[in-house]
């Protein structure tokens, strides 16, 4: 127990290990995700989770959790479908991929990617992709990487609801880009 402004408080690490033993998988792998990509928890922090999780209800299905986390991951959605993926028997090579052309000059950040069939995919949040300039941002960067040889595939929350889709998408791309 530490204190912030006099008031006790419990450290990141242990305020975590509440909370994902209190959670489903895929809120806690989020949090987790979350807290290492924002770096509010280090590698060292990350590390005595399981310490703290050690003999607690909920410590024996949330401890596998601990290895599927991922600081590149960048929102919730990102996670989940990066999950379903994983589950689906068909997980990214890379996460946070940056896609470069021939010089070697940066045309995107790809949440993730499968790179032997340039097939990359964006979980894209109704927030932050259906206002207007995002919109034709996206239009453009698809263009950019279509023409660079990437299949994009766009995946949103509604996707991640179930546990086929995202992986059923991603296989059929694979397959059709690897013939």
């Amino acid at each position: 127990m530490t204190t912030v402004d006099g008031i006790p408080v419990t450290t990141v690490p242990r305020t975590l290990a509440d909370n994902i033993l209190r959670v489903g998988r895929f809120e806690a792998v989020s949090v987790l995700d979350s807290a290492l990509n924002r770096k509010v928890l280090t590698v060292d922090e990350f590390a005595t989770l399981p310490m703290l999780m050690q003999g607690r209800p909920g410590a024996v299905r949330a401890r596998p959790w601990l290895s599927e986390a991922d600081g590149r991951a960048r929102s919730p959605l990102e996670t989940r479908t990066r999950l379903r993926c994983c589950d689906g028997g068909v997980p990214p090579d890379q996460i946070g991929y940056l896609v470069r052309d021939e010089y070697g000059y940066i045309l995107a950040e790809a949440d993730m990617a499968w790179l032997n069939a340039r097939v990359i995919a964006e979980a894209d949040g109704a927030g932050p992709h259906s206002l207007p300039d995002a919109v034709f941002t996206d239009r453009h960067r698809q263009n950019v990487l279509a023409n660079a040889g990437w299949l994009v595939l766009r995946f949103t929350w509604e996707d991640t609801r179930r546990p086929d889709p995202i992986p059923t998408v991603v296989r059929q791309a694979l397959a059709a880009r690897t013939r």
